[in-house]
């Protein structure tokens, strides 16, 4: 439930009627001492005359003032302190706080770090698994290697499928744990070294086609999220678009009311507008021809809700499927 009054309209309500009380009881005491001692009110005028009591009242006034600006400003701060925490610029509450205010300060603290080394945890497990996976799986793949070899072709390549198929699962399972561990918080993502990073990887993978991958993407735009997270999203969409698009793939990101969207066109034979719901999820592929186990965009799906963002799937202007991608900034 929100309060109706700030803290400032509080004070301010709150000095007012204490100041209204402050007379009214001035005032009772004065008409008392004055019905008891009737020449009491011209001691009292000649005691206030001068400027003293002026000086003195006016500087009651502005201590006062200072006094309740100072403790509103350590409000500020925290809120401020809160912003930068909430949007990823700082990774803890800095400064000092009123008493009052302190031990709820380094509560937030100390609650963030173990927040921190939670996740951490949970990364460098999620990572051991990857490891302790994906070492058995190269074997199996080696020993169908040596099937081939011996003649075995047919169940050579059944078994580089299953492995195939395991190692999209492993990516996958993995990335949704990584992701369900929670997004640290003050983590941000510059999109741009993201991007570039991601498309040397596929301009090598595609180099016998010759694919021509545009980016349009401001260095200084950033994202909340982990640099793990950001690439295993922009990754799989930048794939699919690699492996669709006849010869050109066009990457562009704007910002706009603290969201950023990212938009991924290509020039391949695009989707039917009903199957761009379907392939979001796990394990529905627009084009069975191929290799794949259409987990892809499903870990796209799954990390987008994670991050709260969304995914959008579109006729491209360049004749293909247009992907856009909101994410926090």
């Amino acid at each position: 439930m929100t309060s109706l009054l700030s803290l400032r309209a509080r004070l301010l309500i709150g000095a007012v009627l204490w100041t209204v009380g402050l007379l009214v009881l001035s005032s009772v005491a004065l008409t008392r001492v004055m019905t008891v001692h009737p020449r009491a009110p011209i001691r009292v005028h000649r005691a206030l005359e001068g400027y003293l009591p002026v000086v003195v009242a006016c500087a009651c006034m502005v201590i006062g003032f200072l006094q309740v600006r100072r403790g509103l400003s350590a409000v500020d701060a925290l809120r401020r302190n809160l912003g930068a925490l909430h949007t990823g610029e700082a990774r803890r509450l800095e400064g000092a706080y009123p008493s009052e205010v302190q031990p709820l300060v380094d509560d937030l603290n100390t609650l963030l770090e173990q927040r921190d080394r939670a996740v951490e945890r949970a990364i460098a497990k999620a990572g051991d698994l990857a490891h302790g996976l994906k070492t058995p799986l190269a074997v199996i793949a080696h020993e169908a290697d040596r099937a081939a070899a011996a003649g075995a072709g047919e169940v050579a390549e059944s078994v580089h499928q299953q492995v195939d198929r395991m190692r999209r699962q492993v990516d996958y399972h993995l990335a949704h744990a990584r992701a369900a561990s929670g997004r640290a918080a003050g983590q941000q993502c510059a999109v741009r070294e993201s991007v570039e990073g991601l498309v040397r990887a596929l301009t090598r993978l595609h180099a016998d086609r010759q694919l021509t991958i545009d980016v349009s993407v401001d260095r200084a735009l950033l994202v909340q999220g982990r640099r793990e997270d950001i690439d295993e999203m922009l990754g799989n969409i930048l794939d699919n678009a690699c492996r669709f698009a006849r010869s050109r793939v066009a990457v562009a990101a704007a910002s706009f009311d603290n969201v950023a969207v990212v938009t991924i066109d290509d020039d391949g034979p695009g989707l039917d507008p009903a199957l761009r719901a379907a392939v979001l999820q796990r394990g529905v592929r627009a084009d069975e021809s191929g290799p794949g186990s259409g987990l892809g965009l499903a870990i796209v799906r799954n990390l987008v809700e994670l991050y709260g963002a969304t995914i959008a799937l579109s006729a491209s202007p360049l004749g293909g499927l247009r992907v856009q991608l909101r994410l926090s900034t």
